[in-house]
């Protein structure tokens, strides 16, 4: 059964469509990944599955949801750029956010305590906010959208503003909440959707244009890559090999030939018949699985 349902979801500002009907489901215990270029429309679709911006038209809806219920009690959102009160201390805001939801005091404390310690900052949960690193503001604003124990954690841009460090430790979080609930977020750096998410829904223009699990997209989208090492005349080579039978492309770069075909098995043993026979100047051959970027490129440029 699916955890949320989005059907023809829709947002117009005056005459420009910036969400144009989209339609997805995914089910619970996923994490999965809103990706496209920026200006794609990713933000306005969390903003409105997140109650914040109201759609023009469609439909969102979550497992055992009534129809007038409030869907914030469903999410859990981070927004791209948090605000935090620097003044206050981790466990402090934690606090308000949860009284903001209507827990008690005493559940309010308690949950922050665990939730502190979750997402690895129970050491600094009494240290002021504002001598936060931008990993660990991060790690808090996760911790303050899970306060209320949400169906869905969405995370808007988790990392895009972090450094190599704040960006690793806010991606092994994601990593580890991922075991236990469900995560929808949205980003544009390609290697950390593919190094974490399940499910991938493509935006590109507004519009959905691709979706479904990692292995499915591979397999769709999948082109064999082959990198060739040749001691000398490359140009000569790279007009043989994109002359051979099963091979789509063949570029330098980096002095090496690049080649791209369809069919991996058959290029391969083309090539290296081709190099066998002729007595190519071979010093390297490896052979490369087309990448999530490949896979992007390839949709949101058709």
């Amino acid at each position: 059964m699916a955890l949320l349902t989005v059907q023809n979801l829709r947002k117009q500002y005056d005459q420009k469509t910036v969400v144009d009907s989209i339609s997805f489901q995914f089910a619970s215990g996923k994490c999965v990944a809103l990706i496209g270029p920026n200006g794609a429309g990713k933000t306005t679709t969390l903003r409105m599955l997140s109650g914040l911006l109201k759609p023009s038209s469609g439909t969102i809806s979550f497992a055992g949801m009534n129809r007038h219920d409030d869907i914030r009690k469903y999410i859990g959102y981070l927004p791209q750029h948090p605000v935090f009160y620097k003044w206050m201390t981790g466990k402090e805001f934690l606090v308000y956010v949860g009284r903001l939801a209507y827990m008690s005091k005493q559940e309010a404390e308690q949950h922050a305590f665990r939730l502190l310690e979750r997402v690895g900052l129970s050491e600094a949960g009494n240290r002021r906010i504002g001598k936060y690193s931008g990993g660990m503001k991060q790690r808090l604003g996760i911790a303050q959208a899970m306060i209320h124990r949400p169906k869905l954690l969405m995370l808007d841009e988790p990392v895009s503003s972090l450094d190599p460090i704040g960006r690793r430790d806010v991606l092994n979080l994601m990593d580890e909440l991922k075991q236990d609930m469900t995560i929808l977020f949205s980003t544009h750096i390609l290697s950390d959707a593919d190094e974490v998410c399940d499910e991938l829904l493509v935006l590109r223009e507004g519009k959905l244009v691709e979706s479904g699990t990692m292995n499915e997209l591979r397999e769709t989208y999948q082109t064999a890559k082959m990198e060739l090492g040749l001691e000398r005349n490359l140009a000569f080579y790279r007009d043989k090999v994109a002359a051979l039978p099963g091979v789509s492309a063949c570029f330098i770069d980096r002095n090496l030939l690049h080649v791209s075909a369809q069919d991996i098995t058959e290029a391969r043993q083309t090539i290296l018949s081709a190099a066998s026979d002729e007595d190519w100047p071979l010093t390297s051959f490896a052979i490369n699985r087309a990448s999530l970027e490949d896979m992007f490129m390839k949709v949101v440029n058709d």
